[in-house]
């Protein structure tokens, strides 16, 4: 009897210890000593007008574009950004939030600098910011939640506004970034075209002093022209020349005429060798002529083409390409929802009940096991 009774009360005892004790440590200090937790939240899009589609309007316009793939790489970078470092550091100038999360109106187990943040450390400060500040993004229409909790209302809304500027400020970072870029690459393009161009006259115009041609096409036909008129003059003489012969073969002046025939042909054989047959000729000039005009062509349409990619890039560098827009205002809770006061204490509760139970099925089998 005596041994059970012993059980009894190690049962009552453990009872006591674990179910009764905590229950009433946790009523103390949910009831007394937590202090409340305030919740500011705010929601954001961020967004692409070119993306948009035109057929929508208003707020689900914007969500639209919002949900498409293309702009999804800001909406994880402003949230990357929003739990880093740098946003921290960036709150800690405008904000102070080591004074503000190390207040002594905060709990001791809860304040920055209580038991599980003794060491006030940036990087300390930095684990506590990640457990006060939370955003997630909805994967379907790429919305960001941003939720900051603090011990005052003001605190909690003035810290939600100061991330959603930070927000802002990225995007306009990564827009001023992006068009810096473009108009860099474009506007090298335009250079190195410029330089091909010039590149181009230069062997145009050496090409030309060298050779004494100005452009063989247009030339050639003008030799060709005065070539024809040459021959139009030799038949002539030739004419007059054979009725001479015919009817006054005799006369003084038929010399004077072969003579002129002579030379009227030794002219279209050096007209005709300048276009064609000698070393010299504007045919032989022609093919390396060509290679260079059109080289240059190509240069002069390389560089249109860059001047006019680099006077788009100007424009869309005037053009914000991604916008972030608020869809809830970080709101000045008047309520605290955390802690569950009610919710911690039941759960202290319930577990100290199952550890009880356990702990009383242990004993009840050493029970068991004695009286073997």
């Amino acid at each position: 009897m005596e041994f059970f009774r012993g059980i009894s009360r190690r049962i009552n005892r453990l009872f006591l210890i674990t179910v009764i004790l905590p229950t009433l440590i946790a009523s103390a200090y949910y009831g007394l000593i937590a202090s409340n937790v305030y919740i500011s939240e705010s929601r954001f899009i961020i967004y692409n007008p070119q993306m948009t589609p035109g057929a929508t309007s208003g707020i689900s316009s914007l969500l639209a574009g919002a949900g498409l793939s293309g702009n999804s790489y800001g909406v994880y970078a402003v949230q990357d950004y929003l739990l880093s470092r740098n946003a921290l550091a960036s709150l800690q100038t405008s904000l102070d939030v080591k004074a503000m999360y190390s207040s002594p109106q905060i709990d001791w187990f809860n304040r920055f600098g209580g038991p599980l943040y003794l060491r006030k450390t940036f990087e300390n400060l930095y684990l506590y910011y990640k457990t006060m500040v939370s955003d997630g993004v909805d994967a379907t229409s790429n919305i960001s939640t941003i939720k900051v909790q603090a011990y005052t209302p003001g605190d909690a809304e003035r810290m939600n506004a100061q991330l959603l500027k930070l927000a802002q400020h990225l995007v306009d970072q990564i827009n001023a970034r992006a068009d810096e870029n473009s108009v860099r690459f474009y506007q090298a393009e335009v250079n190195k075209n410029e330089a091909k161009v010039e590149d181009s006259a230069v062997a145009m115009a050496t090409y030309r002093n060298l050779h004494g041609v100005f452009n063989p096409a247009p030339q050639s036909a003008l030799q060709l022209q005065l070539v024809s008129k040459l021959q139009d003059q030799l038949i002539q003489e030739e004419s007059r020349l054979a009725q001479m012969l015919l009817h006054t073969s005799d006369n003084p002046q038929i010399p004077a005429l072969r003579k002129a025939i002579e030379s009227t042909r030794a002219e279209i054989a050096r007209q005709t060798a300048k276009v064609a047959g000698a070393s010299n000729s504007l045919a032989s000039k022609s093919v390396a002529y060509e290679k260079l005009a059109l080289s240059m062509n190509f240069a002069e349409k390389e560089l249109a083409a860059s001047i006019a990619e680099l006077e788009q890039a100007r424009i869309r560098a005037q053009k914000q390409q991604l916008f972030i827009e608020t869809v809830v205002t970080p709101n000045l809770p008047d309520e605290a929802l955390e802690p569950k006061r009610m919710r911690g204490i039941l759960a202290v509760f319930v577990l100290g009940l199952f550890l009880w139970g356990i702990f009383s099925v242990i004993i009840a089998g050493v029970k068991e096991h004695h009286d073997r």
